[in-house]
């Protein structure tokens, strides 16, 4: 009985599945993130409190930085991933809004207030290179998308147990 007990709970632990995230590996890969969770909040953050007038003035401001950290987005998605890099990067980014979202109905009628200041915060940054400390500072990445994105690793197989004989050995 135990033997079976066992053999099911280690499939049922090989099936679970491999959480997608991973640390940074550079400071900038974590910018690059940190930065990206930033821009996707401001466009939830428009989109849910009808601010399209502040989240344009704010791309039209850092529109050179915002564009370096896409391609370097895109780039580090290319590295991670290969062929299924452009999927991933749109599942991450899907995942990335669905999930700042998520909390924003979670705040329910708070979120607009709450989040406004975000705006008014971003913009009287002195220059784009303040966006990675502030993005930082806010802590947007959702702890479920983790720091980075890697490459899930294989799903483990699950191993066969050996029946368990009584007797002779």
């Amino acid at each position: 009985m135990r033997v079976t007990v066992c053999a099911m709970l280690g499939s049922l632990l090989a099936a679970q599945p491999v959480l997608a995230a991973t640390q940074c590996k550079t400071p900038a890969d974590r910018e690059m993130f940190e930065v990206e969770a930033l821009k996707s909040q401001l466009v939830v953050l428009a989109v849910t409190c009808h601010q399209s007038t502040q989240y344009n003035a704010f791309v039209g401001r850092y529109q050179s930085a915002l564009a370096g950290y896409d391609h370097s987005l895109d780039a580090y998605f290319k590295r991670a991933f290969g062929r299924s890099a452009e999927r991933e990067h749109d599942a991450f980014i899907t995942n990335l809004a669905n999930a700042q979202s998520t909390d924003g109905l979670r705040q329910g009628t708070d979120f607009c207030p709450r989040n406004d200041i975000l705006f008014h915060e971003v913009m009287a940054l002195e220059n784009p290179s303040e966006l990675p400390p502030y993005a930082a500072g806010k802590d947007l990445v959702p702890v479920s998308l983790g720091d980075c994105v890697a490459p899930a690793a294989p799903a483990a197989r699950p191993t066969r147990v050996a029946p368990h004989r009584r007797g002779k050995a």
